[in-house]
């Protein structure tokens, strides 16, 4: 069974090719434009063992928000249709993950329903590369791929001061958190009594 998928998006604002497979080595190839966001992904990939290709081009002389966006809902997207049924995964994972000073709680579950609780407050700063990445879209983007994965997922700031640490801690997180999820284990079927996810 391959476990990949494939996933084009365009709209008046973006154009973006996303391919993923779940089993893969951690490979990446991201390239957003955002380079701040492309290190995101690209922790997204290699810590959750996947092997994903992301390009994207976008209206970035506007702002970044909508590649952002729209890129996390088409990696989403391709990460929903990959699991396929879901028979056999772990379905459920948490973890807290530091980087530094930065400490992060993540907790999900690949439900089928998609419901995001984020608890992470921003230090006030300017925004981070160029073109510019504004710490408040790391909400946006992780919330969009929740919901376009059609998971539950809690997001929590135990400790930190550095905004790059605490977002990298946060993607790392959900990653290995997603990586831990997907795991096969052998118990067989779908998780759940409802016998669907």
């Amino acid at each position: 069974m391959t476990r990949s998928a494939h996933r084009s998006r365009s709209t008046k604002e973006t154009s973006i090719e996303v391919s993923i497979d779940l089993d893969g080595s951690g490979r990446t190839d991201v390239s957003t434009g955002i380079p701040f966001y492309d290190h995101m992904l690209d922790q997204l990939g290699r810590h959750g063992g996947f092997d994903l290709d992301v390009h994207a081009t976008g209206d970035l002389h506007i702002d970044t928000h909508h590649t952002v966006e729209d890129v996390a809902i088409a990696v989403g997207e391709a990460f929903r249709e990959a699991l396929g049924d879901k028979a056999g995964i772990r379905r459920f994972a948490s973890g807290r993950y530091p980087l530094d000073e930065a400490l992060v709680d993540v907790a999900l579950d690949l439900s089928g329903r998609a419901h995001v609780e984020w608890h992470v407050p921003m230090p006030e700063v300017l925004p981070l590369g160029q073109p510019p990445f504004d710490p408040q879209l790391a909400e946006h983007a992780v919330s969009s791929f929740a919901a376009a994965a059609a998971m539950t997922l809690h997001v929590e700031l135990v400790r930190g001061r550095n905004v790059h640490h605490i977002i990298e801690a946060t993607f790392k997180g959900l990653a290995r958190s997603l990586r831990d999820a997907v795991r096969v284990d052998g118990a067989g079927g779908v998780p759940s009594t409802k016998g669907v996810l």
